[in-house]
């Protein structure tokens, strides 16, 4: 019974662990960046630079704004925990423009 209660605690402990791992580019500090996988000094003084000059408003935006960042580098660092603005990458694909409806002559 003890084992089973050890198991359960320490399955608890580790999930609760992954769900603080996100890290967002808008709030995180440099050592907080450095420690994601794929982010380096030299990526996370890149991403602070930007962040001082305004808030990332999206990963759109991130990408755009930070050298050396695109789709795919993204897309990895997401994975290792990376949000902007609390999301990770993909989760809010761009909406699709409205459709018109042709005109009849």
């Amino acid at each position: 019974m003890l084992a089973h209660l050890a198991l359960a605690a320490l399955l608890a402990a580790g999930g609760m662990g992954m769900a603080w791992a996100a890290v967002d580019a808008n709030r995180a500090s440099e050592a907080e960046l450095d420690g994601v996988r794929g982010i380096g000094p030299d990526l996370s003084g890149r991403i602070l630079a930007q962040r001082r000059q305004a808030p990332f408003q999206d990963w759109g935006d991130f990408i755009a704004r930070v050298r050396g960042m695109g789709p795919a580098r993204a897309a990895r660092l997401s994975a290792e925990g990376l949000t902007v603005n609390g999301q990770p990458y993909g989760a809010h694909p761009a909406p699709e423009p409205p459709t018109v409806p042709p005109q009849r002559p």
